[in-house]
């Protein structure tokens, strides 16, 4: 079993790789590996896509690697592997991103990235997670269990049973999407202790 986390160089992934891998020793859920390769996406049995920044930067900066979105999209879309998108790279799941102008999205959970509407952007520390809906990477968690945020947009889902958690941070505030094969958090599950690590043992577990 392999999990790859994509390396488009949109942020430190040395702390994400370190809870992943802990997590895959501790479960016995195989390999984790970082990677841009589009060889590696091809042969990963699971995908996660994290992000830090501005989403058209982030966009873009996918982009720029020849071959790794095609990659990535043929894996998720045509032979449903598993994936995690975090932080920017849940919000690049969307249809749109309005930071800075309009960028267009995967389009995979229909919806649009806006910012978030509340007096103190951004939205920075621990938040309580409110549970919209059951999913099985949810297994173990419940309704005030506390993840950590960083960021100033938002995804707003056009279909609510897209939304698996959400926040209160003045706005409402998208906190788990998921569909199918698919799964964003738009917390980081790496930096948010038990919590995060719970949640990425469920994810190395899931069976879509």
């Amino acid at each position: 079993m392999l999990t790859v986390l994509v390396d488009y160089d949109s942020g430190n992934l040395h702390s994400a790789a370190k809870a992943f891998a802990r997590m895959a020793s501790e479960t016995n859920a195989g390999d984790i590996l970082v990677s841009s390769d589009p060889a590696d996406i091809h042969r990963a049995d699971r995908i996660v896509l994290p992000g830090d920044g501005a989403f058209p930067a982030c966009r873009a900066a996918l982009g720029s690697y020849g071959g790794l979105f095609d990659a990535i999209t043929e894996s998720v879309t045509h032979h449903a592997r598993p994936f995690l998108g975090i932080c920017v790279g849940m919000q690049m799941m969307a249809t749109w991103g309005r930071e800075y102008g309009d960028t267009q999205g995967f389009d995979w959970i229909g919806g649009e990235v806006v910012r978030i509407n509340a007096p103190k952007v951004p939205h920075m520390g621990w938040n309580d997670l409110i549970l919209d809906r059951p999913h099985a990477v949810l297994a173990g968690v419940e309704t005030g269990d506390h993840a950590y945020f960083v960021h100033s947009y938002h995804f707003k889902v056009q279909d609510p049973t897209n939304r698996l958690a959400h926040v209160d941070y003045a706005d409402d505030i998208t906190a788990i999407i998921g569909r199918d094969n698919m799964l964003g958090m738009q917390f980081h599950p790496e930096k948010s202790q038990s919590t995060g690590l719970q949640l990425i043992a469920n994810f190395l577990a899931w069976r879509p």
